[in-house]
């Protein structure tokens, strides 16, 4: 455990730690307005467990009250080295405070952290700009639309090339199917063999069973299947008024049924008929054929700011398919059988945040 420390003379009564209660942690998350669901503690038990990484989550307080958290999650990677980041594997983390001074504190602390570490550098997942003197990239989209009332409404107000691959796929005899937990199995199917046709290390099966089971009440399996078998697939999850979606994926070989329209639009229609205000896409990067797939269903996008604390870097970092390290592989492992990619792709993924 972290002691609990004054930060600075002007901030007498401010303090950092790395003591709380989840629950307590949770109803500040909730409250506050940038809060999200990936800022929530019972991610850190995710990361436990399906990827064995130690977390630190910090809480600023002024006077006892809580004044900012920080959750923070310790890398250690033979490809990149070591570093923190708030938060992997998600769309959204990073700072949340009630002022300037609890955010400064929090960092400052993060910044010891790292350095107790060994860490290179510290990635903070933003959505907008909160420290002006740090690095930032600005290579990520939010994109969101706002849902009618009706999912009649909502059906009228989509392109009608939209509603015409929708019509498409119903004709080719695809069905939409939701759910839960129960729905696992069939996803995983799909987004394994995605991520081996995208050349990318795929996720453990233990990440979504995980999820289901910790956010039981607020997640959502969504299938498409061409017969009996899964063609597309998809995870949601509720927070406040929001349906997010994290992960999704379809067969290219039945890309003709047009079985992604389908996927999203029962799952946009679904949202509708639950009631929540927003719709999260996601985030993609511009320019990229899942950024324009979202926008034509009337997404609206805001760019992310990934703001960086770099400490034996002079440049921010970049982990992601650009990164040179990536191209070679990534051709290697579109080539190899379904059975190798899921046995050995979850002890790689587990460092690429």
């Amino acid at each position: 455990m972290l002691a609990a420390s004054s930060s600075m003379a002007g901030e007498a009564h401010l303090t950092v730690s790395d003591r709380i209660d989840p629950g307590e942690w949770d109803q500040y998350v909730e409250r506050h307005p940038e809060g999200s669901i990936d800022h929530l503690w019972r991610w850190r038990d995710v990361f436990s467990r399906v990827f064995d990484h130690q977390s630190t989550y910090l809480v600023a307080r002024r006077s006892g009250a809580i004044a900012g958290v920080l959750p923070l999650v310790h890398f250690r990677s033979r490809l990149f080295g070591r570093f923190l980041v708030s938060v992997p594997f998600l769309n959204y983390g990073g700072v949340l405070a009630s002022n300037g001074g609890a955010a400064d504190a929090l960092i400052a602390r993060a910044r010891d952290i790292a350095q107790s570490f060994g860490a290179s550098h510290v990635e903070l997942r933003h959505t907008g700009r909160q420290f002006t003197d740090l690095p930032c990239r600005a290579h990520k989209l939010k994109l969101t639309r706002p849902l009618p009332p009706t999912p009649e409404a909502l059906w009228s107000a989509v392109d009608r090339k939209v509603r015409n691959q929708v019509r498409k796929a119903q004709k080719d005899g695809l069905t939409a199917h939701s759910g839960h937990s129960e729905l696992i199995a069939d996803f995983y199917t799909v987004f394994s063999r995605n991520m081996r046709d995208l050349g990318t290390p795929v996720y453990p099966r233990s990440l979504f069973d995980e999820t289901a089971r910790l956010f039981s009440h607020d997640l959502h399996v969504y299938v498409v299947r061409l017969g009996h078998a899964p063609v597309a697939a998809a995870i949601a999850l509720r927070f406040r008024d929001t349906i997010i979606v994290p992960w999704a994926s379809s067969l290219r070989e039945h890309r003709q049924h047009c079985p992604n329209m389908l996927l999203y639009w029962t799952m946009l229609e679904h949202a509708t008929q639950m009631g929540v205000a927003t719709f999260d896409f996601g985030r993609s990067t511009r320019g990229a054929g899942t950024h324009q797939f979202k926008l034509q269903w009337g997404a609206t996008e805001t760019p992310l700011h990934w703001e960086y604390v770099l400490l034996s870097k002079s440049a921010v970092p970049d982990h992601g398919p650009t990164n040179a390290k990536f191209a070679a592989a990534i051709a290697v492992w579109q080539r190899l059988p379904l059975w190798v990619t899921e046995t050995f792709g979850p002890a790689i993924v587990r460092n690429i945040p």
